[in-house]
């Protein structure tokens, strides 16, 4: 049986998803422990990256913006990752899904990454372990689902 790439649109513009049960269980456990982190420990140094300082050389100013922005920012996070948990198992995914897919996988590259204190260090030797495995697998699915979108633009 020939390969086929995981993520791609189809001529009715939806999305034909075809993963393993296995990255489909992955998608759903990470989705489900980044939930639990952010609800128990939202202050847990590995969710830093999930968000950044807007204003790095002005508190004031950052403060503001997370005053009128946190809020927004941590619901929007929270839905995409809910879509990416409640769709992991189907085989179809419409535009407005996939684009939740994307803000969910790079919530849980952010999130995974900063545990595995992943550099963009391109020489850098990356261990063989399952957890560095997933890592792997969510980069090469938010690019295919990257492929997928602007096939269709």
């Amino acid at each position: 049986m020939p390969w086929r790439l995981p993520l791609r649109r189809t001529r009715s513009g939806t999305y034909q998803l075809s993963l393993s049960a296995q990255h489909r269980q992955l998608l759903q456990a990470l989705t489900k422990q980044l939930l639990a982190v952010i609800a128990a420990q939202p202050d847990e140094p590995s969710l830093r990256r999930l968000a950044p300082p807007a204003y790095t050389s002005d508190p004031r100013a950052e403060q503001e913006y997370r005053r009128l922005m946190g809020a927004d920012l941590e619901e929007r996070r929270s839905r995409a990752l809910g879509v990416l948990a409640s769709t992991a198992g189907a085989t179809e995914l419409s535009a407005e899904q996939l684009d939740e897919w994307l803000r969910a996988l790079n919530a849980l590259r952010l999130w995974l990454g900063t545990l595995l204190d992943v550099s963009e260090d391109e020489g850098a030797e990356e261990p063989e372990d399952d957890w560095h495995a997933a890592y792997r697998f969510l980069t090469a699915l938010q690019a295919y689902a990257i492929d997928a979108l602007e096939g269709a633009r």
